[in-house]
Order: structure tokens, then sequence, then C-alpha cells
């Protein structure tokens, strides 16, 4: 699973056996219906909370108006968009790329959208954001854009979401936090002392051990184990840092969904109140931060699925693209943040998933929180956060594709790779490692070989970096 694969030709490909096989692909990508379902499961699992955290981020901040969107309403927003945008991905993409709203986007809304505007604007600065993207899906830009990216880049990208997944995971589940006096450190000041992290840890060692013996469902078995491990732990010890989410069995399993937020989108509004300059520059972020997370989403997790070509190219990927644009659309339409495709899609590419069944059946699960909302809030992040470091670890392996001894792709790539982690960003990550490339090249004396769009996305990422000193000199704070 960690060698990059190319697609059989179809002649070499074996028979679909029936018409959902040939919908799917699943015999021509080597994977069968259960392995698709089960992958699908473990990316649910994986991701289920973001039901839980987007709307505590989203809902703990204030518009212009010092108003605040609610809990409920903001769950029953994730999860919708959640299951629509993933159910499409699945059907249209046919690529194992689940779509929920975005964290690397979330806090954009929240603290520079909402400051400025109400929420009904902001999220009409989202269903735009949508609109841009999907214009540049259509007009072949941004295909064009990823395609003119260097392969071995391309590669370090995937690396880079590895260590980026696996970081969060560590972080999220307390094994990692931030140090006295270092930015990080082990546990809790320099120890793993915690009932918390003793889970993740077990969970962890259990993962990795089914894993190389190859068990099948080795990483839903380990975060199903992990939860009811938990479960237990909570309910016969005093914990109080589990997170987000704390595991004990909900009082009640069903819940209504809360539909207040549902269009409540006003698509201009934000430029009378804000300013267009404001609203502009807002916009500006929302787009570049979607549309690069998004790539490098989707090129780290269609290269582990074996998904890419020996020239670094996705299958489907115009198709992908187009429902990563509407995914923006129905986040602001619903009332959270844009949903974009999740580097937790990798947890269930890790289990075998290949083709969009996975992202059916991911998307399915969320029409279903729609009305077990309760449940959304039982599994811990320690039960599933093994899952991202694992998967992370496995696609280091992308790393043998770099020319490690070529300094104009091994510089760029190292950047990629590290300041993804470093920062908590994958399109900081992709904004150092090309603006480095045509840094390089120009240094090499070699600046015709870059793609004339490497050097407009150098551009548009200087201007990003730049975005707090641009906003300064226009007197915008």
């Amino acid at each position: 699973m960690t060698e990059l694969k190319t697609q059989p030709s179809p002649a070499a490909s074996p028979r679909p056996s029936s018409p959902l096989d040939r919908f799917f692909e699943l015999t021509a990508r080597g994977t069968t219906v259960t392995r698709e379902i089960r992958g699908g499961v473990t990316t649910f699992v994986a991701m289920a909370y973001l039901v839980v955290l987007i709307p505590i981020i989203l809902s703990g901040a204030k518009d212009v108006t010092g108003a605040s969107m609610t809990v409920p309403q903001l769950t029953t927003a994730t999860a919708l968009s959640a299951a629509i945008t993933t159910i499409l991905m699945g059907l249209v993409g046919n690529a194992p790329l689940a779509m929920a709203a975005g964290l690397g986007v979330a806090p954009i809304v929240a603290f520079q959208a909402g400051p400025v505007m109400t929420w009904p604007e902001a999220m009409g600065l989202v269903v735009l954001e949508g609109a841009v993207i999907i214009v540049f899906a259509l007009t072949g830009l941004r295909e064009a854009i990823m395609n003119a990216i260097p392969t071995a880049l391309k590669h370090a990208i995937g690396v880079g979401i590895g260590a980026f997944i696996a970081l969060i995971g560590l972080v999220d589940a307390g094994f990692v936090s931030k140090g006295a006096g270092t930015p990080l450190t082990l546990g809790t000041g320099g120890a793993l002392a915690t009932w918390p992290v003793a889970v993740f840890c077990v969970t962890l060692v259990l993962m990795i051990a089914l894993y190389v013996r190859r068990v099948p469902g080795s990483i839903l078995i380990s975060i199903v184990l992990g939860t009811v491990v938990a479960i237990v732990v909570n309910a016969v010890a005093t914990v109080r840092d589990w997170g987000v989410v704390t595991p004990k069995l909900p009082s009640s399993i069903v819940g209504a969904p809360d539909f207040g937020l549902l269009f409540d989108v006003d698509l201009f509004g934000g430029f009378a109140r804000a300013g267009v300059l404001t609203a502009t520059i807002v916009l500006f972020t929302l787009v570049l931060s979607g549309f690069f997370d998004a790539m490098g989403t989707i090129l780290g997790v269609t290269q582990e699925a074996g998904l890419t070509g020996a020239d670094g190219k996705v299958r489907n990927l115009s198709r992908i693209l187009f429902v990563d644009g509407l995914g923006a659309i129905a986040g602001g339409g619903a009332g959270t943040a844009p949903n974009t495709a999740v580097v937790e899609s990798a947890a269930g590419v890790g289990e075998g998933a290949k083709t969009g069944l996975a992202s059916v059946v991911t998307g399915a699960l969320f029409l279903v929180v729609l009305f077990l909302t309760p449940l959304a809030a039982v599994v811990p992040i320690q039960a599933a956060a093994p899952a991202l470091v694992l998967v992370g670890a496995l696609m280091m392996a992308q790393c043998r594709h770099i020319p490690w001894d070529d300094l104009s792709i091994s510089i760029p790539a190292f950047l990629t790779i590290v300041i993804m982690p470093f920062t908590y960003s994958i399109t900081n990550g992709i904004g150092a490692g090309v603006i480095a490339y045509a840094v390089v090249k120009i240094a090499q004396g070699r600046a015709r070989e870059p793609h004339w769009m490497v050097w407009a996305i150098s551009v548009a990422f200087a201007a990003y970096f730049a975005i707090t000193p641009i906003k300064a000199l226009f007197g915008l704070g």
C-alpha cells in the first residue's frame, strides 16, 4: 500500500462482476466492497470529532453585532454539509476523500470574518469562495496549477501531510504539549502522567501490532477497542483532561437536528458592511487557504491510495476539484465553515479504501449522525488519534521518490515537509516550498525552467504571507 502505484491498463484488469463494481471501478483498482466499507467507516470514526470541534470553534466567536451561532445549529450544519459533500465526492469524483468543514479555514471565518460582519454576511463570503474555486476548476486553471508543480514537490507535500497529521494526533491526544521552556514537550511537563494519554498509548500500540500483522480492519478495531477502554477508564477514575470529547455513554441516543442556520446567507453584504478592501482580503485568505489545503490533501491521500500515475497526475482530478469547490458553497449554505477534503481520509486509505464507495459510506454515516448527535461525542480523540499517527508514518514512505541529491528540489521539499507540522498549516508548507523552489531556480540561473504558473503561485503566496503588513499599509490594522 505504501508503494506508488499506477492504474493497470483496461486490458490487464479483471472483468467487473456487478454494476456497483463497474461504477466505482472496484476490481480495476484492486479493492472490494468489504474493504471500501471498512475504509469508509474508519474515515468517519477518525473525523467524527469535527462534528464536535468545528461548532466549538465557531460558537466561541461573535460577529460584528455581538451575535453568536449556537452549538446545536452548528453541529447540524457541520454534519449535514459533510454528509452531502462527501457523498458527492464518492459519486462524482470516485475518490476515497471525505469532506468536512476545514479546521484550517474555520478560524478565518470565526476570527477574521466574524468581527467585521454578521454571520450571514460571513457565510456569503464562504459561498463566494466556493464559487471562485469552482470557476478555477471549470476553466482548468486549478488542475493546471496542480500539474505545474514538480512531481517531486508533490511527493514532498504528501510527506509533509503525513508529518502534519501525525503531529495533530500526538498533540490532540496529549502525548505532545506546549512545554514550559520549549515549544513542545512530552506529555504534561515532560511526563506521560494522565489516563487519556495512557488510552492513546495503549490504542497506538494495539493498532501498530494489528497493522503489521496485516489484520483486516486493524485501524477500525483499534479505535473501537480504544473507545471502550476510554469509557471504562472515565467511569472508574476521575478524569478531566479528555479534551473536546469525553468518552461516556450518552443519556439519550436520538437527537433532533436544528436547521436554523440553513440558507441564512447574505452573499454580498460583507462588502458593504466591512468595506470592499477588507472583505476582499478575507475572501482572498479563504480562497488561498482552501485552495491549497485541499490541493495538498488531495495529492497526499490519492498518492497513498495509488490513484496517481508515474507523472504525479491524479485520476478524475477535474471532477474531484469541482466537488471540492461545491464543498465550500455547501458549508456556507449550511451555516458552517467551508467544506474541503480532510486529511483524516488517509485513515480510511490506510484500511485499503481506493474508491468513492468509501466516501459514500462515510457520508451516509454523517447523515445518520444528524439524528444521533449524542453518539458523536462518544469517541475521544485519544482513541482516534493513533490512526493519524500510523497513517502519517505510512505516508512518510513517499520520501524515497524525492531526489535528495538535487538541491533545486531537496531544499524546497524539506521546507514543504517541515513547515506544515511546524506551523500547523498545509497551506504554509506548500507556499514555502513553492517560493523556495522559485528562489533556488533564480539563484542557479535557471529561472526559465519552472512553469509560468509556479511564478504566479509564488507571487500569490508572497502576498499571503505578507497579508498583515499589507493590511497595515492600507490602515486595516
